[in-house]
């Protein structure tokens, strides 16, 4: 899965960067936000490797934050963007995080199945930083190569890797032909 127009973790933190001292708050789907009493659990990179169906080899990285909501109650205020950055500072100690990998957000709840979602629009309002958080896709990475997905018109499927076409042999039965015997004259 990838999505052309992920936002890098390069790009993602120092729009945080900018608002420090609002409250970060994540809108999951249309006027439904995380809990503000969330934590941030972790923040991991992950390099994805993968060979496609049309045996092509691909490579990217992912830095994917965590977010859990406890079952403790409702918060009445999110944590500071500060916060976060603190959180980021710490990981960032331990673990070089590559700045051109694409950010994911991972959450879910008892309402909302797990996921990793991409930040999409951030704006600040009303003393929040909002990131509203965008669902991936999944697609055949032949259309990004400028492909097609399925059968074509012709019968040729566009997933299967090229393959050497053999010229083909006409054989001939050389039994069933004149054969030039000793003394015929014809060789």
């Amino acid at each position: 899965m990838k999505n052309t127009e992920a936002m890098n973790w390069q790009t993602f933190k120092t729009l945080l960067t900018g608002q420090p001292n609002l409250n970060l708050q994540f809108e999951y789907a249309a006027d439904k936000f995380v809990d503000a009493a969330y934590h941030i659990t972790e923040i991991k990179q992950a390099v994805i490797t993968s060979v496609d169906c049309g045996g092509v080899l691909n490579s990217w990285t992912d830095v994917v934050v965590q977010l859990w909501e406890p079952n403790t109650g409702h918060a009445t205020e999110a944590m500071k963007v500060s916060k976060a950055l603190d959180i980021v500072k710490l990981v960032e100690n331990k673990l070089q995080l590559n700045p051109l990998a694409t950010v994911k957000i991972e959450f879910g709840n008892s309402n909302f199945d797990t996921r990793q979602m991409y930040p999409g629009q951030i704006t600040a309002s009303g003393g929040n930083l909002i990131v509203n958080l965008q669902a991936d896709v999944t697609q055949c990475k032949a259309i990004e190569r400028g492909g097609s997905c399925g059968t074509t018109a012709s019968g040729e499927e566009c997933c299967t890797p090229a393959v050497a076409v053999k010229p083909k042999v006409q054989l001939v039965n050389l039994a069933a032909q004149n054969t030039c015997t000793p003394g015929s004259g014809c060789c």
